[in-house]
């Protein structure tokens, strides 16, 4: 009995051994996600990754690129937008699954600078304009940057500052932006300022009655319907693991 439970034991551990083989050499999922959770994102597949034992792959950039990437035949698996309009155009397309799409997490706008007591009353330094370069994303393409815009039309100051913004590609251009002082600040997600490593600057977590709920969706593209892996990472995305880990990096999370 002791040498058939030994052989048992030994199949079993091969057999385990043999599938987790399987599974690192298996197609990673592909997945494409907006800049502004790039941090939070390498964070989640660390944790996804060293759980199931499968491998994750992702491209990171403006939810306005990734979405035209898709629509022109990107194989990726998952799309995780930082707003909620791409991801709903492309299940109406047919480009995504049905019935997949929900908010993972909703952003939180901030005009950050790494300097010190660059502003106490952010208003009012805007309206000075008493800077050279204030850094915004591209209010087409980046979903943080339509908030900026909506920011500054909020305070009537859109058309005044025209001269002096410089606009990213993403969110995450924009950030460097900032953080390099090519723009002394910007309008960039608190993510980003959370997961900075100096601690220092100047900080304005701009009031959510200031400009439209940022409600990040993700969805479930065609390309992936048939891979069980992409529906287990949207249902971790919905985890207490993944939404403690969100809520810690500064979004709210959907009701």
């Amino acid at each position: 009995m002791f040498t058939f439970n030994r052989l048992i034991s030994r199949f079993i551990a091969a057999a385990l051994l043999f599938f987790m083989a399987n599974l690192a050499g298996a197609e990673p999922l592909r997945i494409a996600v907006a800049a502004n959770f790039t941090d939070t994102t390498r964070d989640l597949i660390a944790l996804f990754e060293e759980t199931t034992g499968y491998s994750v792959a992702a491209s990171y950039g403006s939810t306005g690129k990734l979405f035209a990437q898709i629509e022109n035949g990107a194989p990726f698996d998952v799309f995780q937008a930082a707003d909620s309009a791409r991801p709903e155009m492309l299940e109406n397309s047919g480009s995504a699954v049905s019935g997949s799409r929900f908010t993972y997490a909703r952003g939180k706008l901030a005009l950050w600078s790494p300097e010190t007591n660059v502003f106490s009353d952010p208003a009012s330094w805007l309206a000075s304009a008493d800077f050279k370069r204030l850094a915004i994303a591209n209010p087409k393409t980046a979903p943080y940057g339509l908030a900026a815009q909506q920011v500054l039309k909020n305070l009537s100051l859109w058309d005044a500052l025209q001269p002096r913004l410089v606009r990213g590609d993403s969110i995450a251009q924009t950030f460097q932006f900032v953080a390099t002082s090519n723009a002394q600040a910007g309008f960039v997600a608190l993510s980003q300022v959370n997961a900075w490593q100096n601690s220092n600057g100047t900080l304005w977590v701009v009031p959510q009655q200031m400009y439209a709920p940022i409600d990040q969706q993700a969805v479930l593209l065609s390309h992936g319907k048939d891979k069980p892996v992409a529906r287990q990472w949207l249902d971790f995305l919905r985890s207490p693991q993944a939404l403690n880990l969100m809520k810690d990096d500064g979004y709210d999370i959907a009701d």
